[in-house]
């Protein structure tokens, strides 16, 4: 497809460009941020006597256990179960919270009960999980804030579906992709309104789909034909991308939080910058912060460094600025990534993709740190022709989050005409290995081996969420099985297809996430960035570009022939 008005928009300009929006929008938030600290002070605060007033509050404890114990959702609460301890506590000015525990030696909360201590009414029941899981009580803004406001998500919806409006022309299976990526807001709907039971269950019909996508389009089935026609010229969509990015990051200054992923990161940090054991002795407002690998607490030494911190869980200018860098680098990959592959206009695409869908911006604004995933993702995709910077992009990957490990066969092959050779595999092992030793050295150095496997692996493997139909609706048996045909799909992808470009790398790499998305058991729509990096890669790059004579050319743009990878192994065996 021919830039239209483009000519004068090099790659670097547009690099440059999104630089500048990002310096201009970004600091004067953060200098503002970082003058800002605050303590919780919500933290509820347990009440010894029943008759005395409390300073600065009209109620005593005893009257709030009246009131609470009168309100039908707890007397039908309390009928399951008769014989509860009872606590009070104030939580915050003019709040109290009543709260019932099982008796014996390891007590569990049951329930929960608000009341607002200067009208003596009940303001909220909570019952089951969500008396331990506050974020499935639909708290409006408890993650990203105003993204979550109608008039900031639907306009994002329309400007992700609108330069994919065919003209005059029938809809393709791309706008399909589309609407089922777009589909999760559904899902998230019902999570704002603290509807878990109608949430949960449907997140799992799109996941299912966009992997059935990946694996036939990885071997060929539903590729396009025709090159991708656009509705706007693609120098239209150049200007919208800087526009984007600039509001993406101003929304991010001026209405967002940091989740405890963020805060876990900026913790981690300021560990390593004072020479302290990473993992155990976290603060108890993040006891379990601890619980990734060593390269994300790395990725926010830089922002620790530069924007500080005051030690408490305040507006933590450093997560916000980590956060901002992995969504625009894993922006300006994408962009890079299609210009090779396809052209200028592909990476342009890609890029405008990546800031118009929604949920990439719903990860940004919670400053967490799953675009850094994507990033690493991203960058394995960049450099898939050279084994040894694929098998350190996939280590670096797969010490973030551990979930990217499962890239690591996948990857070991990486593009293929045919059977690799055994010299590159052992390349791309030897830089993968040597890469996880050097991110492990604060760990191995500081005797923290041992804290790390059960704070990590042994943490995740044994956490319990109602955020999957496995946590909430207790079915561990298919699950299993599930999870062992998952398994077998991380090893097979190593060896089929065998001839593959980067379009089936990407695409094999959405599956894999995805597939392991479906199975695990805390799962979150913070994860979605994961592989819509990969997918949204494969999906546009599968559209061929026109040669010189006008016909359609299925062979990347910028590499007509696999050329061998940058492995030093002699001309006989390649």
């Amino acid at each position: 497809m021919e830039l239209q008005g483009l000519a004068r928009l090099t790659p670097a300009r547009l690099v440059l460009a999104l630089i500048l929006v990002a310096q201009l929008a970004l600091a004067p938030g953060i200098a503002r941020a970082a003058s800002t600290t605050a303590a919780d002070p919500d933290t509820p605060v347990l009440i010894q006597s029943q008759h005395k007033r409390p300073h600065g509050y009209r109620l005593t404890a005893a009257q709030v256990r009246q009131i609470a114990t009168r309100d039908p959702r707890a007397q039908a609460e309390l009928r399951r179960h008769p014989r509860l301890l009872v606590y009070e506590y104030t939580k915050g000015p003019s709040r109290w919270q009543v709260s019932w525990f099982s008796r014996g030696r390891n007590q569990k909360e049951l329930m929960q009960v608000y009341i607002d201590d200067d009208t003596g009414h009940v303001t909220e029941v909570w019952t089951g999980f969500q008396v331990a899981w506050t974020m499935a009580r639909g708290y409006p803004g408890a993650f990203g804030r105003r993204v979550n406001a109608w008039y900031v998500w639907i306009p994002l919806c329309v400007l992700f579906v609108v330069p994919f409006i065919p003209r005059r022309r029938r809809p393709t299976l791309l706008h399909l992709d589309l609407l089922v990526l777009l589909s999760f807001s559904i899902s998230l709907a019902f999570f704002n309104h603290a509807r878990i039971g109608l949430s949960v269950p449907l997140a799992y019909p799109p996941l299912i789909y966009l992997l059935v996508r990946m694996l036939l389009l990885a071997f060929g089935r539903g590729r396009p034909r025709q090159p991708l026609r656009l509705l706007v010229p693609a120098s239209w969509l150049a200007v919208a991308l800087v526009f984007l990015v600039g509001f993406r990051i101003g929304l991010n200054v001026a209405n967002s939080n940091v989740i405890d992923v963020g805060y876990a990161g900026v913790i981690g940090a300021d560990k390593l910058l004072h020479g302290k054991r990473l993992y155990g002795g976290w603060p108890k407002d993040n006891s379990n912060g601890d619980t990734y690998g060593p390269v994300n607490y790395m990725l926010y030494v830089p922002f620790r460094a530069l924007l500080g911190w005051s030690g408490q869980w305040d507006d933590l200018p450093a997560a916000h600025g980590a956060a901002i860098a992995f969504d625009l680098l894993t922006l300006i990959g994408l962009f890079f990534l299609g210009r090779r592959i396809r052209g200028p206009t592909t990476g342009i695409v890609l890029a405008y993709a990546w800031a118009a869908y929604p949920f990439t911006l719903y990860s940004q604004t919670s400053n967490s740190n799953d675009s850094a995933v994507a990033m690493f993702v991203v960058l394995a995709l960049l450099v898939i022709r050279s084994a040894d910077w694929r098998g350190v992009a996939a280590a670096l990957a797969a010490l973030t989050k551990f979930a990217p490990l499962a890239l690591a066969p996948l990857l070991a092959r990486g593009e293929s005409d045919g059977k690799p050779s055994r010299r590159s595999i052992g390349v791309y092992s030897l830089a993968f290995c040597l890469t996880v030793l050097a991110a492990m050295l604060p760990v191995l150095l500081g005797n923290d081996l041992h804290a790390f496997w059960h704070d990590t692996i042994s943490y995740q493997s044994g956490r319990g969420s109602p955020f999957s139909i496995w946590g909430l609706w207790g079915i561990p048996g298919p699950q299993r099985a599930l999870q062992g045909a998952a398994a077998v799909l991380v090893l097979a992808v190593a060896f089929v297809p065998e001839r593959r470009t980067v379009i089936e790398v990407a695409a094999l790499a959405a599956a894999v996430l995805i597939a392991l998305q479906l199975v695990i058991t805390h799962w979150f729509y913070l994860y979605i960035p994961w592989f819509f990096a990969p997918l949204i890669a494969a999906l546009i790059c599968a559209y061929p570009t026109r040669d010189a004579e006008g016909a359609a050319s299925l062979t990347p743009q910028a590499q007509p022939a696999l050329a061998p990878e940058r492995s030093p192994q002699p001309a006989s065996a390649r």
